[in-house]
């Protein structure tokens, strides 16, 4: 009786042929934000064992679609496998705390969102060396949209507010949801136009960083730095924002 709700192994292999497509399609949106060591290849193991995790521990009494519980386990077990190889450095996660620290100075001191002058000026660097920091840190948007939003770890991430799964969501997930997703989306609107174009574009269309690089005909470095500054600046103003709140 204990196993009762558990899929028999046929539904799991069934779950896990039927949906191996979502580990490609994740690893493909995933893969221009990881460092080069890291191929596909790791990239796409890492993916089935989230998919198989997935199949082994899906529910369907609850009132969720499994390709939406896959997605959150593919993706965790990409960024689980990236963390073991401690691919981002000291000197990078204290080149993202700096941005982030300049970015709440600025915010407070303003009243509104600096420019990217403003901030190179705050960091006492050139405009050239606050993009080519932003470039630097870029890979690390893949591990910031995934983190929650405060610091206790059960929160809702940035992710589940940009992406609309919300019709696969129970009602009172939904409701549980409707503040932040309200509060996201007058956050958005603060970012410049070109900003919210890339993060639009990405996350919504899923089209590549060199496509929409295409789209608003600037290189591919320019979107990497425009993507990072737009993660920057939600992160910097949810976390003030709930700050307040509190």
């Amino acid at each position: 009786m204990v196993y009762m709700n558990t899929p028999p192994l046929q539904d799991h292999s069934t779950l896990i042929r039927d949906n191996l497509y979502l580990v490609d399609i994740l690893v493909g949106r995933m893969v221009t934000q990881v460092p080069s060591f890291m191929n596909r290849d790791d990239m796409r193991s890492a993916g089935m064992l989230g998919l198989i995790d997935a199949a082994n521990k899906f529910d369907p009494a609850k009132n969720i679609l499994f390709k939406t519980f896959a997605e959150y386990r593919i993706r965790g077990a990409i960024l689980d496998e990236m963390r073991k190889l401690d691919w981002f450095s000291r000197s990078l996660r204290e080149k993202q705390n700096k941005l982030s620290r300049s970015m709440i100075m600025l915010e407070r001191k303003l009243g509104r969102t600096p420019e990217e002058g403003e901030m190179a000026a705050a960091m006492d660097i050139s405009l050239d060396e606050y993009q080519k920091i932003l470039g630097e840190v870029s890979h690390l948007g893949c591990v910031s949209l995934n983190e929650t939003l405060n610091d206790s770890g059960d929160g809702a991430s940035f992710l589940d507010s940009l992406a609309d799964h919300r019709s696969d969501l129970s009602p009172a997930a939904q409701l549980e949801n409707k503040e932040l997703i309200k509060l996201m989306a007058g956050i958005l609107q603060e970012l410049s136009e070109k900003e919210r174009l890339v993060i639009s574009l990405y996350y919504y269309e899923e089209l590549t960083q060199k496509e929409i690089a295409e789209v608003l005909e600037v290189s591919e470095g320019r979107i990497s730095q425009l993507h990072s500054q737009a993660l920057l600046k939600l992160k910097t103003k949810v976390q003030m924002k709930i700050g307040n709140r509190d």
